[in-house]
């Protein structure tokens, strides 16, 4: 299979605050067509990394390259357009007044509300489009605020793919999401890894159970450290697992998703 094309470049990428090292020597290649599971305990640093890779945090130290552009001499703002991220700081960023419509259609210039840039008839039918795809069109003229942690996560998928971009940065999607939401959440993951070719996924989590179908590539991160990175089905074993959470883990494939239980 041909290589596809580099989309996101860590070289040596560290990061510290107060003193203390967040990120340590971390070294990262995401090209186009591969879908990224980044998996780690609390506090091994996943979000701060998602949010290098989406261009809101600046290394203390290293080389970060997202779609061709470096980070420090390029204007985030213009590139940030071309990246789709859904997290929970961009959930709490949002107004909850704002139509939900509303929250898609800002997508498309990485804004927080939809007041400082004009948008089309074809951008709202698009968003339109969106809604209905992750099973949300009856929510368009619902308040942001009025929805469940499931839906809230469903439109903010949307509005990660407004734009078609090459780059998803999903930061935990599925946390605090019950057995039903994570299992719609899962599903439309895997349709987002099926269809979308040409782009890039970078989805983290703490849990194997949330790897959705279609995933080929997994990072393991653990106290700031890479532990190991590379194919999903060669390098996500029992033992890395272990070794990475600090607890002896069972590890298994069934019908297509994994799962892992202390032993």
């Amino acid at each position: 299979m041909t290589a596809g094309k580099v989309l996101l470049e860590l070289d040596g990428v560290e990061l510290a605050r107060d003193g203390r090292a967040i990120l340590q020597d971390i070294t990262w290649c995401v090209r186009s067509g591969e879908r990224w599971v980044v998996l780690g305990p609390n506090g091994s640093g996943k979000t701060s990394l998602c949010r290098i890779a989406s261009l809101y945090t600046h290394p203390s130290r290293g080389r970060v390259v997202v779609l061709e552009q470096r980070l420090g001499r390029t204007d985030v703002r213009a590139l940030r357009t071309r990246i789709g991220i859904s997290s929970h700081a961009v959930a709490d960023m949002m107004r909850p007044g704002l139509r939900t419509v509303d929250v898609v259609v800002t997508g498309k210039y990485a804004a927080l509300t939809p007041w400082w840039h004009e948008y089309s008839d074809a951008d709202r039918r698009q968003a339109m489009a969106l809604l209905d795809r992750f099973g949300c069109s009856h929510l368009s003229e619902a308040r942001f605020g009025t929805l469940s942690a499931g839906e809230r996560q469903r439109v903010l998928l949307g509005r990660t793919l407004m734009n078609n971009p090459p780059l998803l940065v999903l930061d935990e999607p599925t946390a605090g999401l019950d057995l039903a939401g994570r299992e719609q959440l899962v599903t439309h993951l895997a349709s987002m890894a099926a269809t979308n070719e040409r782009s890039a996924i970078v989805l983290v989590t703490h849990h194997a159970e949330e790897i959705p179908p279609g995933f080929t590539h997994v990072l393991l991160l653990s106290n700031g450290r890479l532990l190991a990175c590379g194919p999903l089905e060669e390098t996500l074993t029992a033992e890395r697992l272990s070794e990475c959470f600090g607890v002896a883990l069972k590890l298994e494939r069934r019908n297509g998703r994994w799962v892992a239980w202390g032993l």
